[in-house]
């Protein structure tokens, strides 16, 4: 909510005085909680059944709520403690980087001390974190194709580690092949981020509507149908492929 309140500001709209004091947007409250709690592990983006972990996403989602709530306070003037803010978004910055970064690899894993990818790390690539050409990121979107992909089509997250704690495979995520697009043109690989894009838009039905995941295999539809995530992640990329969208 954070984000989405500070993505009003940024497109001009003007949220009411008594906005960021709101329930769902305040966000002195919401940093609050986020700096008592960042360190914990967790069941990560995915809820996962097996152990909890660190896992790499949560932590840049923590990330993420502390320096878009203090880009949230800049645009609208609210009076927030603006140091303690920045140190706690550079803690855990800096945890992320030496614990959920392997340097052998060049890439960022799904939680410390893991060789296993997972998708969500693509939505590093154009949240600022680091900047969109830092090997670090390039690197990550290069293996996430590697070692989760089959063409355009991304699987959430690799299962040989077994931390979801549970037997067999899935098929292909849309809404992590939609991240894929968009971690592609945040890159600069516009033309490879298109050509996804259009195999993505290929698999809607007569009525334009798309499921939860897609088998590349036996080229067909599966989950849950229709799924809101993946239209959410298909207009997503639309507007960063075409409109030059990203979050900022």
């Amino acid at each position: 909510m954070v984000a989405a309140a500070y993505r009003a500001v940024e497109a001009g709209i003007r949220l009411r005085e008594d906005a960021t004091r709101s329930p769902a947007v305040n966000i002195e409250a919401i940093v609050d909680a986020v700096e008592r709690r960042w360190r914990e592990p967790d069941e990560g983006i995915w809820e996962v059944r097996g152990e909890r972990q660190h896992f790499t996403y949560s932590k840049f989602a923590a990330w993420y709520a502390v320096d878009r709530a203090l880009r949230l306070a800049e645009a609208t003037g609210l009076d927030v403690p603006v140091e303690r803010w920045q140190r706690l978004r550079e803690a855990i910055q800096t945890d992320i980087c030496q614990n959920g970064y392997d340097a052998d690899r060049n890439t960022f894993v799904q939680y410390y001390g893991a060789r296993a990818l997972d998708a969500s790390l693509l939505l590093i690539a154009g949240s600022g974190f680091l900047a969109d050409d830092d090997p670090r990121v390039l690197g990550t979107v290069d293996a996430v194709q590697r070692e989760l992909s089959s063409g355009p089509f991304v699987r959430r997250y690799s299962t040989d580690e077994g931390v979801d704690g549970l037997a067999g495979s899935e098929g292909a995520f849309l809404i992590c092949s939609f991240w894929l697009v968009n971690a592609l043109a945040n890159v600069g690989r516009t033309e490879e981020a298109k050509r996804n894009l259009d195999a993505l838009l290929a698999l809607q039905n007569d009525v334009g509507l798309l499921s939860e995941e897609y088998d590349p295999v036996e080229k067909r539809m599966l989950g849950n149908f229709p799924q809101a995530l993946s239209h959410i992640g298909l207009v997503a990329s639309i507007l960063t492929v075409y409109e030059g969208f990203k979050e900022r």
